[in-house]
């Protein structure tokens, strides 16, 4: 089943895959329950006004949308929370439980992959009153209880809740970042993202997500998690999660462990693609990989990390890991060898995730393009009809949403909109969501080169071909084309042709 986070604005969903906010449990917390005397101090409340994208106007930024989060004081006069509550922020305040005044916050750093966000404060005098709570070097135990601790909406005042750590699971969390997650049996509302999650007297994590409409099933970023984090943001940037992204299957057929020949003791998971084909690669097709490290890989692909800890193998790869490097031991034509693999930090997409980046665009005639990313193709998310219609006539946007771009592709140049009002397009169909293929029969690359075609053209027309299999290519006469631009970007209210990037091609620097 899928983590849903909460819609902050019509097109968040998409953006950042499934939302979060932190457990409110039924059970009220009890007396026997020891609460840290600081951790009220400890404790804010995130307000941030974001304005997000818009990949169908990609010109413009959406609306201005408030929300409301949860924090928590760390060391170094810092505040803790999740990246999604900060992500496209153009403001951001906190404020202290039981305070009056709000103290602008800026974001200092900034990992969507695995939702966590560090906040640096303009007045330090904050962190006087305000001490970071000590987090614990393990992880809890299952059953242990749990204190969610947030500003959920219906109320101004911190919330404390109760629960217990119902399981531990080393999951995909914002692709292609996976990392350890605790589930807590607690109920979960809007604003307890980013709030602590105690067990005892130490944090044990940062509360972000929910399962769907599920009762009772909320999750939050274990500390492990967090340290990894704030060591990668140490020297000034976050690089990421480093892991491996090879296709994998597991060795639990009894023909598939005939056909690799393989004795009954080998257990392991099989390579069925390996991330990179060329010759030096240390993995290849059909390898059984046996064991990570010095701990032994089952058919499921899953290790025991501890005694009582079941987790899928890649889990180990944070543990271990040794300049960008991972030993494993793998079974090829039934002998067994020790390999180092590579690392990759992001897996390349053809189709990527902005980030909190805006989307790059260029305005040609009443033509707008931009690049696909996975906010653009949002559209046909949870649309059968929609990715059927797209699937029938061959749109990359259907059948490359996976792929890795390559030399001859970096990317996909999508019409982001429907035609601007012109002379220019009358009798043709929206090109909206079409995927250009070609510029007068010169195979289009990326962005970046069809503006470098479409700015060195000679001919008397311009001619478009996109990328399916029914639909019309487009004639414009090309000096029409070029002369109605200014006009028509001011007759809608557009600024510029194109953004920054796209007009330091266009206006002769480079872009083949």
């Amino acid at each position: 089943m899928k983590v849903n986070r909460f819609t902050l604005g019509p097109m968040l969903l998409s953006l950042l895959g499934a939302v979060a906010l932190v457990a409110h449990a039924a059970d009220d917390v009890t007396a026997s329950t020891p609460i840290p005397s600081n951790l009220g101090n400890a404790v804010v409340k995130v307000f941030a006004t974001l304005r997000l994208p818009d990949p169908y106007k990609p010109w413009a930024k959406q609306g201005p949308q408030d929300i409301t989060a949860s924090g928590v004081v760390i060391e170094g006069h810092r505040i803790l929370t999740n990246a999604h509550a900060v992500l496209y922020a153009s403001q951001v305040q906190i404020q202290g439980a039981g305070a009056g005044d709000k103290v602008s916050a800026t974001v200092e750093a900034i990992a969507p992959g695995i939702d966590l966000a560090v906040l640096k404060l303009d007045d330090d005098s904050f962190f006087a009153n305000h001490a970071p709570i000590a987090r614990a070097s393990e992880l809890p135990q299952i059953k242990d209880a749990v204190l969610a601790y947030g500003f959920p909406t219906g109320g101004n005042s911190l919330s404390i809740t109760k629960g217990i750590v119902s399981r531990i699971e080393f999951v995909a969390y914002n692709y292609p970042t996976s990392g350890l997650r605790i589930q807590i049996d607690a109920a979960i509302n809007p604003g307890n993202s980013g709030g602590p999650a105690v067990a005892g007297d130490k944090m044990i994590g940062l509360a972000f997500s929910r399962l769907g409409d599920a009762q009772n099933i909320g999750y939050i970023i274990p500390n492990e998690e967090i340290e990894i984090f704030l060591k990668d943001i140490a020297k000034g940037h976050y690089d990421g999660k480093p892991s491996l992204f090879d296709e994998l299957q597991t060795l639990e057929n009894p023909a598939l462990r005939t056909f690799l020949k393989l004795d009954r003791s080998v257990s392991g998971i099989v390579v069925h693609q390996p991330y990179d084909d060329a010759a030096g690669y240390p993995l290849k097709e059909w390898d059984v990989i046996t064991r990570i490290g010095d701990t032994p890989v089952d058919d499921q692909g899953m290790v025991n990390a501890t005694p009582d800890l079941r987790v899928s193998f890649r889990y180990m790869i944070q543990k271990i890991a040794h300049d960008n490097h991972i030993p494993l031991t793998i079974v090829r034509n039934g002998k067994p060898l020790v390999v180092s693999v590579p690392l990759i930090v992001q897996r390349p997409q053809l189709i990527p995730e902005l980030h909190g980046e805006y989307p790059s665009y260029f305005i040609y005639g009443p033509l707008v393009f931009s690049r696909a990313s996975a906010i653009f193709v949002s559209f046909l998310n949870n649309n059968a009809n929609l990715m059927g219609a797209f699937g029938y006539m061959g749109s990359p946007l259907v059948t490359e949403r996976g792929a890795m771009p390559s030399a001859e592709q970096q990317e996909l140049v999508v019409v982001a909109s429907p035609f601007f009002p012109s002379k220019l397009s009358e009798g043709y169909s929206s090109p909206t969501a079409l995927t250009v293929a070609s510029v007068n029969g010169v195979h289009i690359r990326s962005l970046a080169h069809l503006v470098s075609v479409l700015r060195d053209l000679k001919d008397e027309n311009v001619v478009f071909e996109f990328a399916n299999r029914s639909g019309e290519a487009m004639v414009f006469p090309r000096a029409q084309m070029v002369a109605a631009t200014d006009g028509i970007l001011t007759d809608n209210g557009v600024r510029a042709q194109g953004s920054s990037d796209m007009l330091a091609i266009w206006q002769g620097k480079g872009g083949k």
